[in-house]
C-alpha cells in the first residue's frame, strides 16, 4: 500500500513559543472601514392587533349588507391578539388615546419554534 507524501513535510514552517501580546500589535478592533454597518432596528415591521376571528363560507360572506353584524370569536373584554405578520407576539386591551382606538400590552408571548 503507498502513502501520499505529506506537502508539510516539505515546507519550513517557522512557529513561536512566545505567549507575547505585542506578536498581535498590529492587529486592531473597532468598525469596519467603508460604509456604514446596516441597522435591523430601523427595519419597518407591520403589527396587526385582531380582535377576533370567524370562518364563514363565501355564500354567507356575498349575502353580508350594510348594518351586518358579524360575531366573533371573543367577548367583550378579553383581550385582543397581537401580531407580527403571521406570528402571535402578544395580547392586549383595547384603550381609548385622544380619540384614536390603542392597545396597552398585557402579555408578550414566546415563541415556542426555540
Amino acid at each position: 500500500m503507498s502513502t501520499l507524501p505529506n506537502p508539510v513535510d516539505d515546507q519550513d514552517i517557522a512557529v513561536s513559543d512566545s505567549d507575547d501580546a505585542s506578536d498581535f500589535d498590529d492587529f486592531t478592533l473597532g468598525a469596519p472601514s467603508g460604509p456604514a454597518p446596516f441597522d435591523i432596528n430601523q427595519i419597518p415591521i407591520k403589527i396587526s392587533a385582531v380582535l377576533g376571528k370567524v370562518k364563514m363560507d363565501i355564500a354567507m360572506l356575498q349575502s353580508l349588507s350594510d348594518g351586518a353584524i358579524i360575531e366573533l370569536d371573543r367577548k367583550v373584554g378579553d383581550p385582543i391578539d397581537l401580531y407580527v405578520d403571521e406570528r402571535l407576539i402578544g395580547r392586549g386591551e383595547l384603550m381609548m388615546i385622544d380619540g384614536v382606538l390603542g392597545v396597552t400590552l398585557t402579555e408578550i408571548v414566546k415563541s415556542t419554534d426555540e
